[in-house]
C-alpha cells in the first residue's frame, strides 16, 4: 500500500511506432543550434558552448493539437528533430554517447515569443514563453533499429500548406553527440531523457484554425491544429 498522501501524478508517456510507449524522465532543450536561427533571433552564430532549458514532461502532447495559451499575443512554432535515451550517466564520452540512444521523433517547441522577450530583457528564466501546457506537440517515436541514427536530411515546417521552415540535421551547431556528452557533464542523464535538438531558421507566429506540418522523411509528418 503507498503512503502517498496525494494520489501520485501521472507518468507522461510518448508512442513508439513499432508498439509500446516511452515513459518520460526529463526534457532538455538546446537553444540556438542551427546558425541561421541563432542569427535571424539576433545573436552571433559562431560555435559557443551550448545551452539548455527545460521543459516539464507532461508538456509533451501527442494529441495533434496545440491549444493557443494565455496571456500572449505572438505563439512561435519551431520544428525540431527529438532525440530519446534508452541510457545514461555522468560524463559520458561523445565516442560512446549515441549508444544510449533509443530513437527519435518529430516535435515542435511552441514558444509564447513576447514573453520569452520580456523575460530577456530582464535577465529572467524563461520557462513563463517556453515551458507551459501543451506547449511540446510531438509525434511517435521511432527506434535506432527502425530508422538508424539521423545525422542528415531534411527538416522542414509547413503551415496551411505553405513552407515557413527548411534546414538540414547536417546544419546542427551541436551534433547529437556532443549534446548528449556536454549535458552529461552538467546533469546525471537516465532512461526516459529527451532532448529536443534545436530549430532551423523561418520561425514565425501562428493563429488559431492554423495548421502546422513538420517533416523529416524518416519519421513521417507531425501535423497538429492550433486550437
Amino acid at each position: 500500500m503507498s503512503d502517498y498522501v496525494i494520489p501520485a501524478p501521472s507518468i507522461t508517456s510518448i508512442p513508439v511506432a513499432s508498439g509500446g510507449a516511452f515513459p518520460v524522465r526529463r526534457v532538455y532543450c538546446i537553444g540556438r543550434n542551427y546558425a541561421a536561427h541563432a542569427i535571424e533571433m539576433g545573436h552571433d552564430p559562431d560555435r559557443e558552448p551550448p545551452f539548455f532549458f527545460q521543459k516539464n514532461p507532461n508538456n509533451l502532447d501527442t494529441t495533434g493539437d496545440f491549444p493557443y495559451p494565455p496571456h500572449t499575443s505572438d505563439v512561435h512554432h519551431e520544428a525540431e528533430l527529438t532525440v530519446v535515451l534508452k541510457s545514461g550517466g555522468m560524463n559520458i564520452p561523445v565516442e560512446s554517447a549515441m549508444d544510449h540512444v533509443y530513437g527519435y521523433a518529430l516535435s515542435l517547441d511552441m514558444t509564447r515569443r513576447d514573453l520569452q522577450g520580456e523575460m530577456k530583457k530582464a535577465g529572467r528564466p524563461w520557462e513563463i514563453g517556453k515551458a507551459f501546457e501543451r506547449s511540446a506537440p510531438i509525434g511517435p517515436i521511432h527506434t535506432v533499429e527502425e530508422v538508424g541514427h539521423l545525422d542528415e536530411g531534411a527538416v522542414t515546417l509547413k503551415v496551411n500548406g505553405e513552407l515557413r521552415q527548411e534546414g538540414d540535421l547536417n546544419q546542427l551547431i551541436w551534433k547529437t553527440p556532443e549534446m548528449i556528452s556536454y549535458l552529461s557533464e552538467y546533469f546525471e542523464l537516465a532512461a526516459g531523457d529527451v532532448i529536443m535538438t534545436g530549430t532551423p531558421s523561418g520561425v514565425g507566429p501562428v493563429v488559431k484554425g492554423d495548421v502546422m506540418e513538420v517533416e523529416i522523411p524518416p519519421l513521417g509528418t507531425l501535423t497538429v491544429t492550433v486550437t
